[in-house]
């Protein structure tokens, strides 16, 4: 049964990891659409660490700016996909200077055509202070925007909060 899952929450407020469990309950193949990018040591210990907690069950497709290729190039091939994380691909799409509404709309319009089970994991970046640089302020707003768009079409939204999941919608 096809199902939009949205999980949105905090920096390290356990949303992937409950992302990961709850598309893990569901059986056939699996594709984890991994968007960040290693730039520093760092960066790769994290992404190594996620790939080990994944374990052999998910495909991994490494993409920092053409999710909806990769959506599009997948059809049919795998039952359940998990996109982590929507805001470093916004976040990639502003720093490599790419028409992120042109990108936003084309993403949300590949979404109405899957025929299985996606999750997808983005960061509630509009809580805090206004931002006092213009990028800091703009890539705010367009993940508040990106977020509000991928919430209305979702079957189900979390907001995960200190590890806790909390269900904020159920289009049953």
């Amino acid at each position: 049964m096809k199902k939009i899952i949205f999980i949105i929450g905090g920096a390290r407020s356990g949303k992937s990891r409950f992302a990961l469990a709850e598309a893990s309950k569901i059986k056939g193949r699996r594709l984890y659409i991994a968007t960040a990018q290693a730039f520093d040591e760092e960066m790769k210990e994290r992404i190594e660490k996620h790939k080990k907690h994944r374990g052999k069950d998910w495909e991994t497709y490494e993409e920092p700016l053409e999710i909806t290729e990769v959506i599009k190039t997948t059809k049919g091939k795998y039952d359940v996909f998990l996109i982590d994380c929507l805001t470093l691909w916004l976040s990639n799409l502003l720093m490599n200077k790419k028409n992120t509404t042109t990108q936003i709309e084309k993403f949300i319009s590949s979404l109405s055509d899957v025929k299985y089970s996606v999750f997808i994991v983005s960061n509630e970046v509009g809580m805090g202070i206004v931002p006092e640089n213009k990028l800091a302020r703009q890539f705010r707003d367009l993940a508040g925007i990106l977020n509000q768009k991928i919430a209305a079409i979702a079957d189900e939204v979390y907001l995960v909060a200190a590890g806790m999941p909390i269900k904020i919608k159920d289009k049953k």
